[in-house]
């Protein structure tokens, strides 16, 4: 669990509509106040919007959990990837610098190539495979080229929760529709409950943090280790009506337009340690996330 400290402030969210925006809305702190945008609203894209948003609202704080988050579809649409990823960053970033705010920047795993073997500490160095991990890099390195000390980057991992399209809710559908599942079992990384990971945002925004860090619950696991757990804790809640057999696929097995890192996992030991939290499991997180379906 984490404890914000105490915080208030004028804070603009952007992605407001996403499973992390909701969360952030759904978890912000008393005294905080609010503005959140989605695309219906502002285009982060449009300098000259983005320019105009943060003047009138005036934050101190600019949490941006928007992207483009589509990894294969990125590969053939890496224009407006690019634009969504990075040059929009860019527009947030000069805004807050022009307002004399703070950016909060969420980021990805796939920035890292998933060669290494251990996990990923946020010092170590960049090599994303595709489209979506180089774009998500060049937003990172805009916003501290930018922003220096003004900026955090927190490089989060298998985002989830209630609400949008997710692996989870993937997965519910997909095993109450079919007799069997194959799911790739050679990418190895950490499921993380878009919940927690506003809740850790909060706690970094009141302790001002900066720089970057790395944040997903504890633990690791396969695709194929999720879906199992999600099937089982499915059923326990009521969730699915019947077990189906889940099969293990490689990933040459499951061919998907761009490379995926086969080991993502990511070192939260010093950002852990900052924000002062005692790491939660993924499956537990899992299981409060389902509970709240049920």
């Amino acid at each position: 669990m984490i404890a914000t400290p105490a915080f208030s402030g004028r804070v603009l969210v952007t992605g407001a509509h996403g499973q992390l925006g909701r969360e952030l809305s759904a978890t912000c702190p008393e005294g905080v106040r609010l503005c959140v945008h989605d695309i219906d609203t502002l285009d982060i894209t449009d300098a000259e919007a983005v320019a105009r948003a943060v003047g009138r609202f005036a934050p101190e704080v600019i949490i941006n959990a928007a992207a483009y988050t589509a990894v294969d579809k990125a590969q053939s649409d890496a224009e407006r990837a690019q634009a969504v990823n990075a040059e929009a960053v860019a527009h947030l970033a000069q805004a807050a610098y022009v307002e004399g705010a703070r950016l909060v920047q969420v980021s990805t795993d796939f920035v890292f190539d998933g060669q290494q073997g251990r996990p990923y500490r946020p010092e170590d160095a960049a090599a994303p495979l595709g489209v979506y991990g180089q774009t998500k890099y060049e937003g990172e390195c805009a916003a501290l080229d930018i922003l220096g000390e003004q900026a955090l980057i927190v490089r989060t991992a298998w985002v989830y929760s209630q609400y949008g399209q997710n692996f989870v809710k993937t997965m519910l559908r997909l095993m109450s529709e079919r007799e069997h599942l194959g799911v790739v079992a050679d990418q190895v990384g950490t499921p993380t409950w878009a919940r927690g990971l506003a809740q850790a945002l909060w706690q970094a925004v009141a302790l001002k943090l900066s720089g970057r860090h790395h944040w997903t619950d504890a633990g690791v696991a396969s695709w194929y280790d999720f879906a199992l757990a999600i099937r089982d804790e499915a059923l326990a809640r009521g969730l699915l009506e019947r077990s189906i057999p889940v099969h293990p696929l490689r990933t040459e097995d499951y061919p998907t337009p761009a490379r995926r890192p086969s080991y993502s996992v990511l070192d939260k030991t010093a950002t852990w340690a900052a924000l002062g939290v005692t790491p939660v499991h993924w499956r537990e997180s899992l299981r409060a996330m389902l509970a709240q379906l049920a």
